[in-house]
């Protein structure tokens, strides 16, 4: 399945004219959370447009909600003018940056140039081709492939001193672990400063923005510019984004969000951004949505006074799900969910659509013949067949949203799209089942 933001959806953003400039805007919505020299990046992005860049290495096959903050933040300087570069990282993508606690698998060129086209479709998905400050992306393949060993660490090593790669939190923590630190990945931060100051000679780039447990690897393009072609460029580091609870934010039962539809659905997704806390949903407003001060500090006095309407969290769901997926996929999924709890005919869903949804419930698969009542004991709905017939007989079991009086009727005598059938006890409580063909 696949889903594409509309290009109305790019071209009805904007940055929010209450505020002096752009750089006032990244403050307030929690941006920023460490930089080089905050009045001289002020001042640079007040200034005529400049050329800015982030990197996006494909060590997967889709880019996730983490990156999305860096696509958000470009296409904001974007929006104030400015010139983006999306790096996609060819050749930093088959070696991987430093991960706190063991070394990454590495895969395969073949593997990882099919993941180049992935990731670079993101990229281009978030961004504005047009006009005098359209994107383009760029592959760090194309610069590095050429160089030889030797070049490399004469033209560019030279310029690392080791007691500070040291000191980068990254390769500080594998130190300091049992796994320790190869040199393949300890010499990632200069790849990484490599790039920088190509783009600088190329494109006259002078900012770089990315997480800020990249700050050492970001500097590391500031420092060999700054010993190399004797200037200052500057770099942001975004806040990493946890949830009130301490929680990193982004994952669910240890799996990442994906912005491809095949990996995380559009109504797991729209789900993903519903269940957010009360704590957290004007803080993912402000970073995830283009809804202006006003109506975030709106949506912040609905969270105060009515929390139960859930209104701020219907505002961010809609809102980063129709940016990611497109307006239609977000209906569809909004009209899955009130489907499933009764409020909408399940009839009407596509295949594609149903089978996302039912994805996230407790699931079963089983034959034509199978009971209503067995049904529900094999999703874990009831726990025993006795209990199962019970609350049919009682009125408390629907199949596909009609009730089911009888436990022993059976599942394939009404079947949805793709052979599912949707379970409920009560008002609540849901489950899935696909009938073998």
């Amino acid at each position: 399945m696949t889903s594409e933001p509309t290009l109305d959806v790019l071209t009805g953003q904007s940055n929010d004219p209450s505020f002096d400039d752009v750089w006032q805007e990244l403050l307030w919505r929690g941006l920023v959370h460490v930089s080089t020299d905050a009045d001289a990046l002020q001042q640079l992005l007040a200034g005529p447009p400049i050329t800015y860049y982030c990197g996006f290495d494909p060590t997967a096959p889709s880019l996730h909600l983490g990156n999305l903050v860096q696509l958000l933040l470009m296409r904001r300087l974007q929006l104030a003018g400015h010139r983006p570069l999306g790096l996609v990282g060819g050749s930093t993508g088959l070696i991987g940056d430093p991960r706190p606690t063991a070394e990454r698998t590495l895969k395969t060129p073949e593997q990882t140039a099919e993941w180049v086209t992935r990731i670079r479709a993101h990229v281009e998905k978030f961004l504005s081709p047009d006009g005098e400050n359209g994107l383009r992306v760029v592959n760090n393949l194309d610069w590095t492939a050429p160089l030889s060993a030797i070049e490399f660490l004469r033209d560019i090593g030279k310029n690392f001193r080791v007691g500070t790669m040291l000191k980068k939190d990254a390769v500080s923590a594998r130190l300091n672990s049992d796994a320790g630190i190869s040199y393949t990945e300890f010499s990632y931060q200069i790849l990484q400063g490599l790039d920088f100051r190509e783009l600088y000679r190329t494109y006259d780039c002078v900012l770089q923005t990315g997480g800020s447990d990249q700050w050492g690897n970001l500097t590391s393009g500031t420092e060999l510019i700054r010993r190399t072609e004797g200037v200052s460029v500057h770099a942001i580091g975004t806040p990493l984004i946890t949830n009130t609870d301490g929680t990193k934010f982004g994952k669910s039962e240890g799996n990442a969000v994906w912005l491809d539809a095949d990996l995380t659905s559009p109504y797991a997704m729209y789900q993903f951004w519903l269940n957010t806390d009360d704590g957290d949903v004007v803080d993912r407003l402000k970073v995830f949505t283009f809804l202006d001060r006003a109506e975030i500090q709106r949506l912040e006095q609905t969270v105060a006074e009515t929390p139960f309407r859930r209104e701020a969290q219907r505002a961010l769901a809609w809102e980063v799900t129709r940016l990611v997926h497109g307006e239609s996929a977000t209906q569809s999924a909004i009209d899955a969910a009130a489907a499933l709890f009764g409020q909408g005919d399940l009839a009407v869903l596509d295949e594609s659509t149903l089978r996302s949804a039912v994805a996230e419930l407790p699931s079963a698969e089983v034959d034509a013949t199978t009971t209503v009542a067995q049904a529900l004991v094999d999703t874990g709905l009831v726990a025993s067949l006795g209990a199962a017939r019970r609350a049919a007989a009682e009125g408390g079991v629907y199949q596909n949203n009609v009730r089911v009086p009888d436990g022993d009727a059976t599942v394939g005598e009404h079947l949805l799209a793709g052979g599912i059938v949707v379970l409920r006890r009560g008002k609540k409580t849901l489950a899935g089942v696909t009938v073998r063909s």
